[in-house]
């Protein structure tokens, strides 16, 4: 078989398996590895996270600490002293006294600064996540194609061996 026939048994199957849409970007990659013999997986860039900042490297530690639960037990102990040292300790002379309207302040300030940081940490995770799922579909796509091709060729041994038979 020359390579233009297979580029076009592979086109053929590549338009099956995305349904008869136009080959988008992804789709033509796969067709040129198919046809080069290559691994689709060999291709470096595909996770490349590139380089992060300091924001960057700051956002992904306080959104890890932020949803640990070191950091749940350390903020309900601070919680539970700093009633008890209001409502105990310094019973008449206390800084918050109750309803802990400073401890309020204190909690809402630290939900204001700590939720974008964290949305900006899972916005980085949620691209890395893309950037996987396009490998995978990648992957697939080739591996799908092939199975098909290789479906072709037995099927066409098939024949050649019934041919031979008669």
């Amino acid at each position: 078989m020359d390579g233009e026939s297979h580029r076009q048994q592979v086109e053929r199957l590549l338009q099956s398996v995305t349904e008869g849409r136009p080959l988008g970007a992804d789709e033509r990659d796969v067709l040129e590895h198919i046809l080069r013999n290559e691994l689709i997986t060999d291709v470096p860039d595909d996770f490349e996270d590139g380089p992060t900042t300091v924001g960057q490297r700051l956002a992904d530690h306080v959104a890890a600490f932020g949803g640990s639960w070191l950091f749940i037990s350390a903020f309900f102990t601070f919680i539970l002293l700093w009633m008890l040292t209001n409502v105990l300790l310094l019973a008449g002379h206390a800084f918050d006294p109750y309803p802990f309207i400073l401890l309020n302040l204190i909690l809402s300030c630290l939900a204001a600064v700590q939720a974008p940081i964290i949305m900006m940490s899972q916005n980085r995770q949620e691209e890395k996540d893309r950037q996987r799922a396009r490998a995978d579909y990648r992957v697939n796509l080739k591996a799908e194609v092939e199975i098909r091709l290789l479906h072709e060729k037995i099927d066409a041994l098939q024949r050649l061996l019934q041919e031979q038979r008669q």
